[in-house]
């Protein structure tokens, strides 16, 4: 079945630097868009980034733009998204999930990805 697990979260200071990975299972992840999302209690699950089957596109939310990448090692089944200068309001449950086969483009909306880890805490905090 299919399976995406989290890792990486924890706690660091702001302005500091985390990698977290997402390992895939059950399908074959290069035929597959991927993306990140978080979600901050009390507020909604919002989309981070995106990256395309091949690694060749990516999306960014504004809010990060300039200090997180996303990136994919298909081979290893695995995406990676690499947090720097993290910010306080960076903390959140993080996800990663699959894009449905159904949406042809990249996309950050949740409605649009159709299975998702069980998420990894990254709170950043002094």
């Amino acid at each position: 079945q299919v399976q995406l697990v989290e890792s990486g979260g924890g706690l660091v200071q702001p302005g500091g630097s985390l990698r977290l990975s997402c390992a895939a299972s059950g399908f074959t992840l290069m035929y597959y868009h991927m993306g990140w999302f978080h979600q901050a209690p009390g507020k909604e699950r919002e989309g981070v980034s995106c990256m395309s089957r091949s690694g060749g596109r990516t999306l960014y939310a504004d809010s990060v733009k300039g200090r997180f990448v996303i990136s994919r090692d298909n081979d290893k089944m695995t995406m990676y998204l690499q947090m720097n200068n993290v910010k306080p309001e960076d903390t959140a449950v993080y996800y990663c999930a699959r894009l449905s086969i159904s949406s042809h483009d990249l996309s950050v909306r949740p409605n649009d990805y159709d299975y998702w880890g069980q998420g990894t805490q990254v709170t950043v905090s002094s």
